[in-house]
């Protein structure tokens, strides 16, 4: 399998897993590659994701659904709040975008119990939006969403319990790229002030130039790519009329953005955009941590979650997130 032309060599513990999988696997070859795939796979992940007393995390967390006003114009948005239990406030936030391609809804997609223990291990008050995604609601209606909840979350944040100089964007996949689109349109309308982005395995550019967009046969592979991008864009994808708060590898300015965490695999489709992303908020002043990780592909944590390298992944994040939560340092005044 590894000797397929565009298919990049895996971490030889991943690769034992992918090998052994039947070809009809959810992990096997091409995940949502055509339209007509996405009510299906839409349906499966609502059944997977975590029930209220899974994410009690065992009497540790406080859940509770919400409604928060959409854009104008827009639908209100069904909204996930945890909370560390019985444990008084203010606490830090991260407002997450869930992991989509782009076109699958649900606050609750693609949580995992790495995401539980942002909350009961670390503290921190835990906000998920259900974004409208595409081909119903194409660009901007994601972003829009990511934007409006942002600074829901923000001007509520005393009663929410949150500490709103500890407000951290985060996001995942094609939640990843709406987060990282949520922070540029953020900065540019002078919205709420984010300590930290944190962008995990981010989904960030529809053109298809770089060697590792062209990877075949992954979990979330080139034909994936261009099914999500191109529900979201429409004809335009691929062309010079994207917005960079569609695709937000097209912004030429990225500066003014919060200190920033970024992942990928080495076998990720998103790996090389992700590392100029990197290299570009670095030159434009943004403090910056990226992790490349050797032979870790799409969806690593949920195949292969006792692989070393995918355990790797998850402490560099606690970590980065267990610093980005600690209280800014008082000075004391100059004598």
């Amino acid at each position: 399998m590894n000797s397929k032309e565009n298919f990049p060599p895996l971490d030889p513990e991943i690769d034992a897993i992918f090998r052994s999988l039947p070809d009809g696997s959810r992990w096997r070859g091409t995940v949502g590659a055509k339209f007509g795939e996405i009510d299906g796979r839409r349906a499966r992940m609502l059944k997977e994701s975590f029930s209220d007393d899974e994410l009690r995390y065992g009497g540790r967390i406080d859940v509770e659904e919400i409604l928060i006003p959409g854009p104008v114009g827009a639908p209100d948005i069904p909204t996930l709040v945890l909370r560390p239990a019985g444990v008084p406030g203010p606490h830090p936030c991260i407002y997450f975008l869930h992991g989509s391609g782009m076109v699958m809804p649900g606050n609750r997609t693609m949580l995992g119990m790495e995401h539980l223990s942002w909350v009961a291990d670390l503290g921190a008050v835990f906000i998920s939006i259900d974004y409208r995604v595409a081909p119903e609601n194409p660009h901007p209606a994601p972003v829009e969403d990511g934007f409006a909840g942002l600074v829901w979350t923000a001007e509520h944040a005393k009663e929410l319990g949150i500490d709103s100089s500890r407000l951290i964007l985060a996001g995942t996949s094609g939640g990843g790229g709406v987060a990282a689109a949520t922070g540029l349109l953020n900065r540019d309308r002078q919205g709420p002030t984010l300590s930290h982005q944190v962008l995990i395995c981010p989904m960030l550019d529809d053109r298809e130039i770089t060697v590792s967009s062209k990877f075949e046969g992954i979990v979330w592979d080139r034909p994936s790519n261009l099914a999500g991008w191109t529900a979201l864009l429409g004809n335009d994808c691929g062309g010079p009329n994207v917005s960079m708060y569609a695709a937000p590898a097209r912004a030429t300015d990225l500066s003014g953005l919060p200190s920033t965490y970024l992942d990928t695999g080495s076998a990720e489709v998103f790996r090389d955009e992700i590392i100029d992303y990197g290299a570009r908020l670095a030159q434009a002043g943004v403090a910056l941590e990226l992790h490349v990780w050797s032979g870790a592909m799409h969806g690593s944590e949920r195949m292969a979650p006792e692989a070393e390298v995918t355990k790797a992944a998850i402490a560099a994040r606690i970590s980065f997130l267990r610093r980005a939560m600690r209280p800014a340092p008082t000075r004391s005044r100059d004598v």
